[in-house]
């Protein structure tokens, strides 16, 4: 699994961040999430396809 973020279309509701902790956090300064792994472990992979389906701004991005 290949995982990418858009910062610009970040609108930082944080839900990757509540969905996949160990993958995705949230800037300090402005909100906007910060990829951690952008290539997380398969125990990672089902939170991770979730948070990109929940991302209001579809923002994330997964590839096998």
């Amino acid at each position: 699994m290949r995982v990418t973020v858009d910062r610009a279309l970040c609108c930082s509701s944080g839900l990757c961040v509540l969905t996949a902790p160990d993958v995705f956090d949230q800037a300090d300064d402005d909100g906007r999430v910060v990829l951690l792994l952008a290539s997380p472990p398969e125990s990672e992979e089902s939170a991770v396809e979730e948070a990109a389906v929940c991302c209001p701004a579809g923002a994330i991005s997964v590839r096998d």
